[in-house]
């Protein structure tokens, strides 16, 4: 499954204020990177794929319809996947790509 032209558009209208910010083709999808660190991404399977602090993913799980991603059947906690139907609205992706964007500003940049 490619990854979803619109939301990708979508994300990249609410980044646009950002500094540094790049976008990269990886994982099946579009991330947007800040300061070479990825912050969010239009999933090659759907929905968006957001980085956060992985001390707070089970928070963000209990509380929101997110789900910790799976790579190679692992959990990866601070990786968070949300279905294309969680993020219909502006709010609604609004609120994920701030915590990616500022969990991905929190780190040492890599570039």
């Amino acid at each position: 499954m490619a990854y979803d032209e619109d939301l990708a558009d979508r994300i990249r209208d609410l980044v646009c204020g950002e500094s540094n910010i790049t976008e990269k083709k990886m994982f099946g999808g579009l991330t947007f990177l800040v300061g070479g660190n990825m912050a969010i991404a239009a999933s090659g399977q759907g929905g968006i794929l957001v980085r956060v602090d992985p001390a707070r993913s089970d928070r963000l799980v209990a509380s929101t319809n997110a789900s910790v991603a799976e790579m190679r059947g692992r959990a990866m906690p601070g990786w968070l996947r949300v279905d294309a139907q969680h993020v219909r609205t502006k709010r609604q992706l609004a609120r994920w790509v701030e915590l990616g964007t500022r969990f991905a500003r929190s780190l040492t940049s890599k570039g």
